[in-house]
Parts: C-alpha cells; sequence; structure tokens
C-alpha cells in the first residue's frame, strides 16, 4: 500500500482522536508507528503493516531463548539504581478494522544496558494491560547491544480470548540494523530525544476481527453545524484541536483556518 498518498488512514484520524483524551506527547500524536526518526532528514523505510481496515497484522518473529512466564504486572521495567538511558514507549493495540483493543495483555522483556537478560529473576520483565481505549505505555531503558543481534524490545501481545502474537521491536539508524538477519524494518519504532532520555511510539495491529463501526468524517471529528464549547476536543486532518471560544461550526471555520478558535493540542 503506498503510504505516500494524501488521504487520511482511518487508523491515523482514530489514533488522533483517541489521543486527544489522553496524555500522548504532543510530537508523536496521531502518527502511525513510522519507521524513522523524528528529526532524520532522509528517505523513511518502510511502514509498519498499518490498520486500514483489512490489512495484515503486525508481523510475528522469533521468541528467543530469554523469554520467561509469569513475570510481575507492571508499567515500569525500572528499578531503584537501573542504569541505563530513560526510553518510554506509548502506542495503542488496535484489531483488523482499526478499532482498539481493550484489555489486551503486553508482556515486555529486554536485555540490560550491557546487554545481558535476567535469567533467574525479573529485571527488566513485565506485563500490563491496554485500557479501554486500546493504549499502553511502557518505561524502561534503551537495551544494550550483545553478539549478533541489533538493539530491540521483546514482546508478546495477545487481544483477550485470542492467540498470541510474539515479536520485536526496533530502534532506528542503529547500524547494526543491517547485518541482523532477524531484523524486520517493518517493526521499527518512532523515536525521539527528549531531555536525555528517549520516547519511542508503535501501533500493534492484532489479527483480531472487528465490526469497523462507523466511518471517520474526512476530516476527523470536527463537523460543520456543531456547536463547540471553550475547550471541546476534535481531530481535523490526523491532528488534534482544543476550541478557544464557544461557537457554532461552518464551512470555513475548519480548525487548520481558524486559529482563533482552535489551537492544536
Amino acid at each position: 500500500m503506498d503510504d505516500n498518498s494524501p488521504r487520511v488512514r482511518r487508523k491515523t484520524v482514530l489514533r488522533a482522536a483517541l489521543a486527544a483524551t489522553v496524555g500522548v506527547p504532543t510530537v508523536l500524536l496521531g502518527a502511525p508507528a513510522l519507521a524513522r526518526t523524528l528529526t532524520a532528514a532522509d528517505t523513511a523505510p518502510p511502514l509498519t503493516p498499518p490498520c486500514d481496515d483489512g490489512d495484515d497484522p503486525t508481523p510475528p518473529q522469533t521468541e528467543g531463548p530469554y523469554f520467561k512466564p509469569n513475570s510481575p504486572r507492571r508499567t515500569s521495567l525500572l528499578e531503584p539504581g537501573t542504569p541505563g538511558t530513560r526510553l518510554t514507549v506509548s502506542g495503542y493495540v488496535f484489531g483488523l478494522a482499526c478499532r482498539p483493543v481493550a484489555g489486551a495483555l503486553l508482556d515486555f522483556w529486554q536485555a540490560d544496558a550491557n546487554g545481558a537478560y535476567d535469567n533467574t529473576g525479573f529485571r527488566l520483565r513485565g506485563h500490563q494491560f491496554t485500557g479501554a481505549d486500546g493504549a499502553f505505555t511502557l518505561t524502561t531503558i534503551v537495551p544494550g547491544l550483545y553478539p549478533g543481534r541489533t538493539r530491540h524490545l521483546h514482546v508478546k501481545v495477545q487481544a483477550p480470548g485470542r492467540p498470541v502474537l510474539t515479536t520485536q521491536l526496533y530502534f532506528p539508524n542503529e547500524p547494526r540494523n543491517t547485518t541482523d538477519t532477524i531484523f524486520d524494518p517493518r517493526l521499527l519504532m518512532t523515536v525521539r530525544d527528549a531531555g536525555g532520555a528517549k520516547e519511542a511510539a508503535f501501533d500493534f495491529v492484532l489479527a483480531v476481527p472487528q465490526d469497523p463501526g462507523p466511518t471517520p468524517p474526512p476530516g476527523g471529528t470536527w463537523t460543520s453545524g456543531t456547536t463547540y464549547r471553550t475547550g471541546d476536543r476534535v481531530t481535523y486532518g490526523g491532528r488534534a484541536y482544543v476550541c478557544l471560544q464557544a461557537h457554532t461550526a461552518q464551512p470555513g471555520w475548519e480548525p487548520p483556518a481558524a486559529p482563533a478558535l482552535w489551537r492544536a493540542a
């Protein structure tokens, strides 16, 4: 599928609408899991398979030798004194119709800053569940390198009552991406620097059949003829906006064209 198309993807609109109600970093708002850094000027590698009413789900990858069941339930893998560059990974879990999957299990495990796995305990291992909006957030560190592999995170994702997806997430612009035989560019996260730490985003698409539900308006959730109050939130063109002045929307007052009425969230 050509991702250079100017049309707004259903997933992009839905993700922006979901993000308008939660605290997602603005720079990542409305972005599918792009296989590039946000500051890179070169051509982006292919996207992870986007949820677009029937496209392929996120590809699986090998579990590897270091998975352990029964990890603790937690959204932060950090412990007192954990060395390494702090990393926050956020995103959503979608089904095949681009609708969020609530209660999906995500089980993460990774190497420490020196490239070692904890095989006796549960350091840098943990699981969590998506909320009603399908969102997740993981707080951890950037994993270290070890022979034969590029930098990566392991994850198992499972919708309630559905098969488990086992896969790995990768970092853009890593030199070893070109030599790692397991590496798949469709599994690259979007990554940005954040004051000495890193922020990343990735959206999973599971092979979960869904009723597609109503088609989002072409411009987003903003609708001409609707009366908006100060503080109301909408999406338009894949971006989220906050209402600055109460008014009744009409053609020509779309958020990008009316900065006196709307501020980008």
